[in-house]
């Protein structure tokens, strides 16, 4: 069992300091206090204490806090293997004397968000960052290379939100891994605005959330291709704005199907979609009744006609109808892999057992519209369900302009301040396209702020209320309060 030297150590600490200065971070030392958002933070190095003492540690605190003994609030903190060839552990952590100023920051859900990002598999990340009472379960600790600093986490475990192991702190990813701890902390504190250093610390958490696959998603049109030719029945859902009907068109233009397209509202009967009897409307005296063929039927009847060309049907906002109603029995044929049965359903003068192959569904589903029914299990189970995200976009649009550095701050605001339901609620990549700067600030005034209204007119995302003025006031110079 081999020691590490102190050098070791010392190499440790300068890669800190290093880092903390590119990303705006300004060290000061003794019992000094500067304002925590003019970039001055302490660094508390207690790595050389002797090998038969187990509370090592490397933190950066916040400048308010003492020289030594106890301190607060959030901290990125490193507690180092003294054993060479054992993993150390890289924590955002709180201090043990609790909060002071950093609880409605540990609020936040997008302190929780920014932090699991930079995790991989070998890491703990609490579900409350405010939660100081629970310990962490001792199973994340079973790891025999960790043995030399399991005296020093019992210790802390009630204030450790989050922690990655790490193999070697000097290697590339040891440096990764501490890098992008700091530079979360770095935004937190507001070390520094400018635009060097912002794109210093973005490098940093990029870097990393690359390196462990947060990045490497597939894109939608590939994976919902790739689902529909699986499942054959499949509900995109989303926020308004992010494209879940063009993506349905698109789907359906690749697979150069025969489309029909239906939208549901609240009066849709069984009737609208699948079959019915409807008054004549022709011009004698006797009243008269005809067969109506629903949207369904029609798919329905065209794939049997045609069992080599491909079919879609495409239903826009499914759950704005009583879908219980609306499909009513033929709710048991949607299963992508059933065969013929015996329990036969009658539409019109039609028997269906099964649906045909060659017929598949797309749907689409406005998760932030309140108002609309819910999916009972029976229709869910059998539908294969996609989300479709507020996204960056990253190709050229004819004519159009996309406001990348607008979309940027709305989807900050929601990842900081909305909870894992208000998410659902983020307006779509659609709302930041215009033709021009006049058009944008158009679309901002008419239907991104009134939307926003409603949501904290509804008692939504009403910490982030701040921030949506400080952006309409920035865009359009208009007060988000009335």
């Amino acid at each position: 069992m081999t020691e590490l030297p102190e050098e070791y150590f010392d190499t440790v600490v300068d890669f800190i300091k290093k880092t903390c200065e590119e990303f705006g971070g300004k060290l000061i030392d003794g019992d000094s206090i500067k304002n925590v958002n003019e970039g001055f933070y302490k660094l508390r190095n207690n790595s050389f204490r002797p090998p038969s003492e187990n509370q090592r540690f490397i933190s950066v605190t916040s400048a308010e806090e003492p020289k030594s003994g106890a301190f607060q609030d959030f901290t990125v903190t490193i507690f180092p293997s003294k054993i060479e060839n054992n993993s150390s552990i890289v924590c955002f952590g709180i201090g043990s004397n609790g909060f002071n100023k950093d609880y409605d920051i540990a609020r936040r859900p997008g302190i929780r968000r920014n932090i699991q990002k930079i995790l991989d598999e070998n890491s703990f990340c609490k579900q409350k960052f405010d939660d100081i009472e629970t310990n962490i379960d001792r199973k994340y600790f079973a790891n025999e290379e960790l043995n030399s600093i399991i005296p020093t986490l019992s210790t802390y475990t009630k204030f450790l939100p989050a922690f990655q192991i790490v193999k070697n702190l000097l290697s590339d990813e040891g440096k990764e891994v501490i890098a992008s701890f700091l530079a979360n902390y770095a935004q937190i504190r507001n070390w520094d605005t400018s635009k060097e250093k912002r794109n210093n610390i973005n490098k940093a958490i990029s870097k990393r959330t690359s390196k462990i696959g947060n990045n490497n998603k597939k894109e939608d049109y590939d994976e919902i291709l790739n689902l529909l030719s699986l499942r054959k029945y499949v509900v995109l859902q989303g926020p308004p704005g992010t494209g879940k009907t063009r993506m349905a068109k698109l789907v359906a233009n690749e697979l150069n199907a025969k489309v029909f397209f239906t939208q549901f509202h609240a009066e849709t009967s069984y009737s609208d979609f699948i079959f019915g009897i409807r008054p004549d409307t022709n011009q004698s005296k006797e009243l008269r009744y005809s067969e109506y063929e629903g949207k369904f039927l029609k798919a329905f009847k065209y794939a049997n006609e045609n069992p080599e060309g491909k079919v879609l049907l495409i239903i826009d906002e499914i759950n704005r109808a009583n879908l219980s109603n609306v499909i009513g029995e033929m709710f048991y044929l949607f299963e992508p892999n059933m065969d013929s049965s015996n329990a036969k359903i009658k539409v019109g003068n039609i028997d269906i057992d099964k649906l045909p192959e060659n017929l598949n569904v797309i749907a689409t589903m406005n998760t932030a519209d309140r108002s609309l029914a819910i999916v009972d299990f029976a229709l869910r189970r059998r539908f294969a369900w996609y989300d479709m995200k507020p996204q960056v976009i990253q190709n050229e649009i004819p004519n159009k302009k996309f406001f990348r550095e607008e979309f940027e701050q709305v989807e900050k605001i929601f990842n900081d301040y909305a909870d894992d339901t208000e998410l659902a609620y983020q307006p779509g990549q659609s709302y930041f396209i215009a033709s021009n700067d006049e058009e944008f600030k158009l679309r901002v005034r008419y239907e991104l702020l009134p939307l926003i209204n409603e949501y904290l007119d509804e008692g939504l995302l009403i910490d982030a209320k701040l921030a949506f003025e400080i952006f309409f006031k920035d865009t359009i110079s208009i007060s988000l309060f009335k």
